[in-house]
């Protein structure tokens, strides 16, 4: 397990007819904490055949999991055809997931978040699964198994951080500040100027939902929400894009996964395995 880190990997996707799949890089210690748990997820919604794979970004902090925070997104390539690097960076500050090096969300922490921020040791995981009850046009198409195996493959792999034993039984695994520092100081965890114009462009043309502007859903914006004027202007009440957002965003997911961890360069899901 991991007290803030930088994680990170190469992924490829299945091709083809992926609807109800979702493939997920993401941090969590629910094995742990199990009502207490904290999480950081990159998760890719599979869809029909001929229609592109989505994405969102999410997180969870103390067990606050009646708190989403989900943003969604498209693509603007092909996930199947080729590998990208998709990365999450951690620290006590700040959190960002990045698509190559375009980072496409950032979460400032504050004190008004409290405990929802993700504080506690985690490990990673990747896991492929049946999420057909909301994952493809909120549970409208579901995970068809003639098209099985679905195959989503990782390498290089990258985890740098600080070894951490969530119940201090090993104190010679505790964090030091050097290494925090380090981990704070470190090119990734700093946005350009340019990568700042680019996470914006990317915001601008591809996340198609938000919870930052789900006033239905929260009337009171969370409070590590940053409203953008131009931004907020794109969206309708739901959070959705009020032109072209026709997936659903913001549905709360069943926690069940079926999960590994990032040891192996490829993950298949197969009923019959």
């Amino acid at each position: 397990m991991y007290k803030y880190g930088f994680f990170s990997a190469n992924i490829k996707l299945p091709g083809y007819y992926t609807a109800g799949l979702c493939v997920a890089f993401y941090t969590s210690n629910g094995d742990v904490f199990k009502k207490t748990h904290d999480e950081l997820d990159i998760e890719f919604l599979g869809n029909t055949k001929g229609e592109p794979w989505r994405f969102q970004t999410n997180l969870y902090g103390n067990g606050s999991t009646s708190h989403g925070r989900e943003e969604r997104y498209r693509l603007w390539f092909d996930p199947s055809k080729e590998f990208h690097r998709y990365s999450i960076l951690w620290t006590a500050k700040t959190i960002i997931f990045y698509i190559d090096d375009v980072p496409i969300r950032e979460v400032i922490r504050n004190e008004e978040m409290g405990s929802e921020f993700p504080s506690k040791p985690m490990s990673l995981y990747a896991t492929i699964w049946d999420a057909s009850n909301w994952a493809t046009s909120g549970g409208k198409y579901k995970v068809n198994y003639k098209y099985a195996p679905f195959v989503s493959e990782f390498k290089d792999l990258a985890l740098e951080g600080c070894p951490s034993d969530p119940i201090e039984e090993f104190p010679s695994f505790d964090c030091h500040e050097s290494d925090i520092a380090r981990l704070e100081n470190a090119d990734y965890a700093t946005i350009t100027r340019r990568q700042r114009s680019a996470m914006r462009r990317f915001r601008q043309r591809y996340m198609y939902y938000s919870y930052c502007y789900d006033a239905l859903r929260y009337p009171v914006p969370l409070p590590e929400c940053v409203i953008i004027p131009s931004e907020k202007e794109r969206f309708r009440d739901t959070g959705r894009l009020k032109f072209g957002g026709s997936h659903q965003g913001g549905k709360r997911r069943s926690r069940r996964r079926g999960r590994g961890r990032v040891q192996a360069s490829t993950l298949e899901y197969d009923p019959d395995m």
